[in-house]
């Protein structure tokens, strides 16, 4: 992480939300044996969420109807999808993935 997506993390001021289109993401990769996690998975997602405040954000319609307008210039279907939730909620999104950006979403890293 990068020293400015750091202070915004530790920043107290600031609500994090961690996306649920991430916890599907991670899921599918944990079952292609792509991603290794010690210990269940979503165990130490929630213990980690807990422990730094962490709330979800759930994938709702509204989302899902951005994700159309979006023109194509990302094809992860998850990170079109974390755009457009930061888009629909006015959030920003900590990511080194310049093409967020393009989309209009402030980035931070």
């Amino acid at each position: 992480m990068s020293p400015r997506a750091r202070e915004a993390f530790l920043d107290p001021d600031n609500l994090l939300f961690l996306s649920m289109a991430s916890a599907w993401e991670i899921a599918i990769k944990i079952s292609l044996g792509k991603l290794q996690v010690a210990g269940r998975w979503n165990d130490v997602v929630q213990r980690e969420m807990s422990a730094n405040g962490i709330a979800w954000l759930s994938i709702e319609y509204e989302h899902c109807v951005r994700v159309a307008a979006l023109p194509f210039h990302h094809r992860d279907p998850f990170d079109r999808l974390i755009g457009a939730q930061a888009k629909s909620e006015r959030m920003a999104i900590v990511s080194r993935d310049l093409s967020f950006e393009s989309y209009g979403v402030r980035r931070i890293w």
